[in-house]
């Protein structure tokens, strides 16, 4: 628990939230709720058809599997308390609900940046040594590249969660954001936190570089690969595949590293609230689209699901 100046206790914090109730923040709302439904079915649906189709229980579904429940998880964890909170006209959040959110967020955000990093991998085993793939990337493997995601995803969500609460905070109690992010909170705080920011960069280091560079190695060189494989058709395949891969990545990983790799000095509530905006919302929403929809087996199984639905109009 935290404590004012006047040795106040602290039981909640206020969010300021990401709109105001102007016609142009309520059409931006109204975007905002249509990407959380999009995001919500389009997740869901690739969990559906991967658990339902055998052919899609291959190490790449495997991940993308579990790529949209993270994202499921990840947007849930903001955007229904942020939409409550502009709704009802009121964003108070208790400071042990503040802490369970940096919790549940950076836990979801560490998952990813491991997960994408272990895609990345796969999709350069099965490209570069077709020959060795299903030994290097046994369902042992996949399962253990999980697990570590998992573990690393929650050791970084713990420690940022507790050492965020552990300092004292007085004077205001807004914070001017949509949800409880560290670099917004530590704002509050009454105490110095550049040791604490020290150690948030070293954290962001190996959670944000170290996966970015290993997903831009692994698409370097499944490029060198294709192209020693002189196939026009291939090439532009697989120059449309990784550059739409890299971009929605790139997307993801820079905004996280705008959010958490830059002094406190740099950052305006403003900015922060619209890059946050990328990784919290956007990203959970393209992933689906980008990785999964646009295949052919997806897209196959996806016309069969809506085609046995009395609503598709389809014969059963």
């Amino acid at each position: 628990m935290a404590w004012m100046q006047n040795q106040t206790l602290i039981s909640h914090f206020v969010l300021l939230g990401l709109f105001t109730h102007t016609p142009l923040h309520l059409f931006l709302f109204s975007i905002i709720m249509v990407m959380f439904l999009v995001a919500l079915s389009g997740n869901g649906l690739m969990i559906l058809l991967i658990k339902m189709d055998s052919r899609l229980h291959s190490p790449m579904y495997f991940f993308l599997s579990w790529l949209s429940l993270m994202d499921l998880m990840l947007i849930s964890t903001i955007v229904p308390q942020m939409a409550a909170d502009f709704l009802l006209g009121q964003g108070s959040i208790s400071f042990t609900g503040c802490g369970l959110q940096i919790l549940f967020f950076l836990t979801l955000l560490g998952d990813e940046c491991f997960l994408l990093a272990f895609m990345a991998y796969n999709r350069y085993v099965a490209i570069s040594s077709p020959l060795r793939y299903s030994g290097v990337m046994s369902h042992r493997v996949c399962w253990l590249m999980v697990g570590e995601s998992w573990l690393f995803g929650q050791i970084d969500g713990l420690i940022q969660a507790v050492f965020t609460l552990r300092f004292p905070y007085c004077g205001s109690q807004e914070i001017d954001h949509f949800f409880c992010e560290v670099p917004t909170v530590l704002k509050l705080a009454c105490a110095d936190t550049s040791i604490y920011e020290t150690m948030i960069y070293v954290c962001c280091v190996l959670m944000l570089l170290l996966p970015f560079s290993v997903i831009s190695a692994s698409y370097l060189q499944i490029l060198v690969a294709v192209l020693h494989m002189h196939s026009a058709q291939g090439w532009q395949k697989a120059f449309a595949t990784c550059s739409s891969h890299m971009a929605v990545v790139s997307l993801f990983y820079g905004a996280a590293m705008i959010t958490y790799m830059r002094p406190q000095t740099y950052h305006s509530s403003k900015q922060d609230k619209v890059v946050s905006a990328f990784y919290t919302m956007i990203t959970p929403m393209l992933n689906p689209l980008i990785y999964s929809l646009r295949n052919k087996e997806v897209a196959r199984d996806l016309r069969k699901l809506l085609g046995r639905c009395p609503c598709g109009g389809g014969q059963g």
